[in-house]
């Protein structure tokens, strides 16, 4: 199994980035994916899940009304949608998959431990 995450960068506080994760290995329409993210000197945070079906998706607060989670089944892909960026959004994000069908899926969101499969993070950083 494999996560390739990309679309990291620099940005300015209020802008915008679109991170994307590439699945393969797997059956992906049978596979929850989520964000996490983990800035220096804190713990890893969940930021969003989208379920298996995409009939659920899962937000931590901090980033409610700002991030979007989606994916595309056909090219494998889920995207997350990050808009008016703050510095505290800094972090290296990474993705991570579980089986939806026989595994926790979502349900352990925003808890790490529920992800089985985990690929390598893209940085964003949000300074002026």
């Amino acid at each position: 199994v494999q996560l390739q995450a990309f679309g990291g960068g620099l940005v300015q506080p209020g802008g915008s980035l679109v991170l994307s994760c590439v699945v393969s290995g797997v059956t992906f329409d049978e596979y929850a994916i989520s964000w996490f993210r983990q800035a220096p000197g804190k713990e890893r945070e969940g930021v969003s899940c989208i379920s298996h079906s995409g009939m659920s998706t899962y937000y931590t607060n901090s980033v409610k009304g700002r991030f979007t989670i989606s994916r595309d089944d056909a090219k494998s892909t889920v995207h997350l949608q990050m808009s008016s960026l703050e510095p505290e959004d800094t972090a290296v994000y990474y993705c991570a998959a579980d089986d939806g069908v026989l595994g926790h899926g979502c349900s352990k969101f925003p808890d790490h431990y529920g992800m089985k499969h985990w690929g390598k993070g893209t940085q964003v950083t949000v300074s002026s």
